[in-house]
């Protein structure tokens, strides 16, 4: 986000929002009577201070353990590295949510490894699953250690801290070109989910191929994330957290703020940056740069909603 003033309150909130980068790690995020506002890139010294006065918690995505190609062949360290970073914040995050793609190839071990490196952070995590946590021969191993008391597929809500948070799943029936889907099922239990909320009740949505569509020529969008976001289209705060693309890509359409998180495995091309998309191999001293965890940090009662992003290093 170079270029931007992002310690002026009168900054664009829509330059700030709509700009994509590829610098940072922990993202926080500050909502004042459901308007967005972001820190921009700060340290993580900067990210646990500003964190400490509301409820916040942390997004981790695309560790996909077991990796273990050019463009990063020690993901497992990567992931653990940002767990370190997570354990430095002096204030301690509510609780964590994973978007996605746990593992690279649906192991036991790789589950496994995951656990034991994210479980030193001793936060709760909520997950959603990745197309990569699906690909096991009876597409069992994600549901034993996560499904359990969700619904369908493994999608579920809870509340915490005055938000409501929605974990979907898009990644059981892909379409053409990899195209994320919600199914019938699942936007018939989103809406009922809704049903009775007040509008006034800040949302988090969170599933690991982006709602909305960044480029379709990839499968980075949702065939029918647009059904999703016509039943929240009345609440006042709403923000929508996704992995999968390994960059940081945000955006705002009316009360709708948009988040993807950075992979802690490898880093991919911009938008039709390359022919296709996939691990992308960058110079040592870069790919920490490009890798990391996003902050989110709500404050009752008041405006606006923070994020600041801080790479694993730089």
């Amino acid at each position: 986000m170079s270029g931007h003033n992002h310690g002026d309150d009168g900054v664009s909130r829509r330059k700030v929002l709509e700009c994509m980068t590829w610098a940072g790690t922990g993202v926080l995020w500050t909502v004042t009577g459901g308007v967005p506002r972001s820190l921009g890139i700060i340290d993580s010294a900067q990210a646990a201070t500003a964190a400490a006065p509301g409820m916040s918690f942390l997004q981790i995505s695309d560790s996909h353990v077991g990796f273990d190609k050019p463009a990063n062949p020690n993901a497992l360290g990567t992931l653990e590295e940002a767990v370190n970073k997570i354990n430095a914040m002096r204030a301690k995050p509510s609780f964590m949510i994973h978007t996605g793609d746990i593992t690279h190839l649906s192991k036991a071990a790789e589950f496994d490894n995951a656990e034991r490196i994210i479980s030193q952070t001793k936060l709760d995590v909520h997950y959603v699953p990745g197309e990569h946590d699906f690909i096991d021969e009876e597409v069992k191993l994600y549901r034993e250690r996560y499904g359990r008391g969700t619904k369908g597929h493994g999608w579920y809500s809870f509340d915490a801290g005055g938000v409501h948070f929605i974990g979907l799943v898009n990644v059981v029936d892909l379409k053409a070109g990899g195209l994320g889907n919600l199914g019938a099922e699942q936007l018939a239990w989103l809406e009922d989910d809704l049903r009775g909320k007040s509008k006034s009740t800040p949302i988090v949505l969170f599933a690991h191929i982006p709602l909305w569509t960044v480029y379709p020529q990839w499968g980075w969008g949702t065939e029918d994330g647009g059904r999703a976001l016509e039943y929240v289209k009345g609440f006042g705060s709403v923000t929508v957290l996704n992995g999968h693309i390994h960059q940081v890509m945000q955006k705002v359409e009316g009360n709708v703020t948009f988040h993807t998180a950075r992979s802690t495995a490898f880093p991919q091309p911009a938008p039709g940056a390359a022919p296709s998309p996939g691990p992308m191999k960058v110079e040592d001293a870069r790919l920490r740069s490009m890798l990391g965890v996003a902050s989110i940090n709500f404050k009752q009662n008041e405006q606006r909603l923070a994020i600041i992003d801080t790479p694993l290093q730089g």
